[in-house]
């Protein structure tokens, strides 16, 4: 006597529907390579002295504002500056639009990169630029 006491609904599944644990895959965020790049660096200002005069007046007030760097240029408080030596002590004191102030033109602009990684012999580029040239 096979009588089904209890009557189940087998069109409902007897247990609830699992969700999949496994989701979509996370985006990881992107970390930078470290490839130990080196870079150097130099820039290279041309400058023509258009008034000696200015020049050596400014490079004398920044020689007694600054006597130390004066004196790592090789100027002697003793002796008055040369005109080289002068316009050397502007330029390693002030940027370019300040020393065309003080009497000197910019006449070549010129910057000397090199970069290598550890692996590699650097690679340079260099770029030189004249005021007023067409580009």
């Amino acid at each position: 006597m096979n009588h089904l006491t209890d009557v189940t609904d087998l069109t409902c599944p007897a247990r609830p529907k699992l969700r999949s644990v496994v989701g979509a895959p996370r985006s990881v965020p992107a970390r930078p390579l470290d490839l130990r790049v080196r870079a150097q660096r130099i820039q290279i200002d041309e400058l023509i002295v258009d008034d000696p005069r200015q020049v050596l007046a400014h490079a004398g007030q920044a020689a007694l504002n600054d006597p130390e760097t004066a004196a790592l240029l090789g100027h002697d408080p003793a002796t008055p500056l040369s005109l080289p030596a002068a316009a050397a002590l502007l330029c390693a004191l002030y940027d370019t639009d300040a020393l065309t102030a003080m009497g000197l033109r910019l006449a070549r602009h010129t910057t000397r990169v090199s970069a290598s990684n550890q692996q590699t012999e650097p690679v340079s580029l260099v770029l030189s630029t004249t005021p007023g040239q067409e580009d």
